[in-house]
């Protein structure tokens, strides 16, 4: 398990997305894969909301890169569900740590519980990721 039920209220960004039809498999219910579409999606979107898009990151040489995800898939979703994306935020060392949660909406069950662990490249170099946390410095404290 990833980690035990986290407080509906924990949380430092929200999205709610519905699930589309193309999304799912033969069994009629959302391929894994696109959960991690949902969790990045979400990640983008807190990004920008923090005032820094991925292409101005770019742009910019500062590039966020995925480590590490651990994923645990509690119920699944079917075409037209609405769901709710959550993400925490955390800094351990040079890595950031996004705990990510999926609600189903309405109604709130559990649909995925995720640990994401991103570090960033400056100019190609591995970083601490200083410009990253003071971008995010309203959600994580050092």
């Amino acid at each position: 398990m990833v980690r035990d039920q986290a407080d509906k209220n924990d949380y430092d960004f929200r999205l709610t997305l519905k699930v589309r039809d193309y999304e799912l498999d033969v069994q009629g219910i959302v391929n894994n894969a696109n959960y991690l579409h949902y969790l990045e999606h979400t990640r983008h979107a807190f990004c920008d909301a923090a005032g820094l898009s991925f292409a101005a990151m770019h742009a910019s040489g500062i590039d966020p890169v995925l480590r590490r995800v651990d994923i645990e898939y509690l119920n699944p979703l079917r075409s037209g569900d609405m769901m709710e994306s959550c993400l925490a935020i955390r800094r351990e060392g040079a890595k950031f740590v996004f705990r990510q949660d999926i609600y189903r909406s309405p109604g709130g069950d559990p649909v995925v519980k995720a640990r994401v662990e991103v570090v960033c490249l400056e100019n190609g170099r591995l970083t601490r990721g200083d410009a990253l946390a003071e971008a995010f410095s309203e959600y994580v404290n050092d």
